[in-house]
Formats: structure tokens, sequence, C-alpha cells
């Protein structure tokens, strides 16, 4: 069983995230589990702790009862209520399953507040080896149709490859590849190229649809949110980096990819990720 994990904090914004996680289980049996994460305070005492957590309880329970005739067939909607380090909980809770990822908001209130906006946005994707799907305001796609994949030379570039080509599987989707550089040498035109043609093949054997487009310019942002707009796109998939020491980061165009674009984001570690 598939588990769509979805941070909530009771504001219209988290619930984005929620209606994404629906859109997302439409094409696959699966469990979407809301988690509220009570914050850790040593301000608390236990009679504050009690209400706070009756009060979640009472507002997930509305949540439940709101969306649950939206929900596909077979899809089951859970909540849980933990206490800790909000991105700590929400990245145990997806880990805790062996097929899962986390659909989220990029803003929200209460105790996500400080979480979602800035630059703490992007600890629950630093810190989780699950594909982490964002939403960034108030507009949910009706359907994913079309996906952009933007290939850049670094050599993790094609490792959301697996998770991207099950996800456009799911939905019948057209996979945009597209390589995107402000440098035109002959290296790495080379190079792009040879990532692009490894990608294609793969889609082609699994008889995904796909496209091409090889973009220049000096932003390598601007230039795919640019095209996802031309080719009116559902989703974009991006990559993390990853550091020395193993551990995950935000490189800059994934963080400005998540501050600037208006469709959903599917953000993936360089740890190569399967969705079955």
């Amino acid at each position: 069983m598939y588990h769509i994990i979805v941070p909530i904090d009771f504001s219209e914004e988290s619930l984005k995230g929620l209606e994404l996680a629906i859109l997302l289980s439409s094409k696959k049996e699966c469990t979407i589990q809301m988690v509220y994460v009570q914050k850790k305070s040593l301000d608390y005492n236990p009679g504050s702790k009690e209400e706070e957590y009756k009060y979640a309880e009472k507002e997930l329970k509305k949540i439940k009862e709101k969306y649950i005739s939206k929900l596909p067939e077979k899809v089951e909607l859970k909540y849980i209520i933990k206490s800790g380090r909000i991105y700590r909980e929400i990245v145990g809770q997806a880990e805790s399953f062996k097929d899962s990822c986390v659909v989220a908001s990029t803003h929200g209130a209460s105790g996500f507040e400080k979480f979602f906006i800035g630059s703490n946005a992007f600890k629950i994707i630093s810190a989780t080896r699950k594909p982490v799907f964002t939403i960034r305001g108030n507009t949910i796609p009706k359907k994913i149709d079309q996906i952009i994949f933007p290939l850049d030379i670094s050599a993790d570039t094609r490792q959301k490859l697996p998770f991207t080509a099950e996800l456009a599987k799911w939905f019948g989707a057209t996979v945009h590849v597209i390589t995107a550089t402000s440098l035109q040498t002959e290296d790495v035109s080379k190079k792009l190229s040879s990532y692009s043609n490894q990608v294609c093949e793969y889609l082609d054997k699994r008889e995904i649809k796909y496209k091409t487009e090889a973009l220049i310019g000096s932003n390598f942002t601007d230039l795919v949110i640019d095209y996802a707009k031309t080719v009116k796109a559902d989703l974009i998939s991006i990559m993390t980096e990853q550091a020395s020491d193993g551990n995950f980061i935000m490189g800059t165009s994934a963080q400005q990819m998540l501050n600037k674009s208006s469709l959903p984001v599917l953000c993936i570690n360089p740890k190569e990720l399967h969705i079955l």
C-alpha cells in the first residue's frame, strides 16, 4: 500500500497540499495520512498540550468529513497527531512506510509558519529520502498531463527519472525533456545531448510519451518556468543536491524553483528512487 503524507496546520494553504494528494491518489490505490505536529516547547504545561491535542483532533475530523466525498475509490484518508520538531516528525512519518511520499504546501500558519516560510521550507526536502511534492499558491492542477523534466550538466540530474517516469505512467502524461544552460560550449552541448538521449531511451522502453527541447539563457529557473507556462504544464520535476558528507542540500536552482514556480514541484534527492 502506498502512503501519501500531508502536513496539516489547518490553514487554507496547507489544505492545498491535501488537494494535491487527492489528485495524485486518483491513479493509485493508497492511503493519505494527514499529520499535525504539536510544537515542542518548555512553555507548555500538561493542560495546554492536552487542549491543543483535543483541538487538533477535532479539526482533523472536520477536514476528513469535508474531503471524504472527494476521495477516489479505494483511497483512505487518515490522520495522526505528533509532537516534536515539525520537519523531523513529518520525515519520520514518511520514512516509517516502505512506499511513500510527502505532499506539502510551501506556506502555512500557526505551528507550520516558521517552518514553511523562507529558507526553513527546504528542511523537509533536505532531510528525507522520500519524494516531496510541494505546492505554492492556491492553484491545484485538475490533472497531470504535462510534466517538465529539466536537465542540467550535473551528474545527478537524471536520477529523478525513475519516479518521474512512473508518475507519468500513472497519468498517461507527456514528459518534456528539457536541456537548459547558459553555456554554449561544445563540451556542455555534448553532455546535455547525451543526458537527453539517455532519458528518452528510458522513456521509449516504457512507452511513455515525451518531447524534447533545448533552451539557452542566463537563468536556468526562468527558462524552465517560462517553457512550462508555454506548454501549460502541470508539474515540474527537480533534484536536490548531495553534499560531500552525504547529506542532502538545496541547491540555488532548486531554491529558486520552489520560490518562483506557481506549479507543483516534485523534489527528489540524488539517490535513485522508485515509486513501486
